[in-house]
């Protein structure tokens, strides 16, 4: 994971995507492409534009029935990884700095094991 950002619930979709692609930009300059779903509006594109990012929107599946994404898999595999950690299956956080902490944390340690009874 590159880049992590948790806003409040108020703040849109568009204007927390900006924001982290600013981050992304400052911290990855090398980063030249990323993928988004269809939610995000023309101005997130423009504004990945001028840091010279390409966003390409993973378009769902017309046809009926299932059909796995390869972009979309990803994004979802990290989500259920991230359920995994029971602090952040659950609303537990009061503030958004400590939420981003706990994603870090679950993501640098890996998978959740329970210790052997003794």
């Amino acid at each position: 994971m590159l880049a992590v950002l948790v806003t409040a619930a108020n703040v849109p979709d568009t204007a927390g995507g900006k924001l982290l692609l600013d981050d992304l930009a400052a911290a990855h300059p090398s980063v030249t492409k990323v993928w988004a779903d269809g939610g995000y509006q023309n101005s997130i594109f423009n504004h990945a534009a001028r840091l010279c990012i390409d966003v390409e929107v993973v378009q769902r599946p017309r046809a009926r029935g299932f059909e796995p994404l390869p972009k979309r898999s990803v994004i979802e595999r990290t989500f259920g990884w991230l359920m995994q950690h029971r602090r952040l299956a659950r609303d537990y956080e009061a503030l958004p700095q400590r939420s981003r902490t706990m994603i870090h944390w679950a993501m640098a340690g890996g998978r959740v094991t329970k210790c052997p009874a003794n």
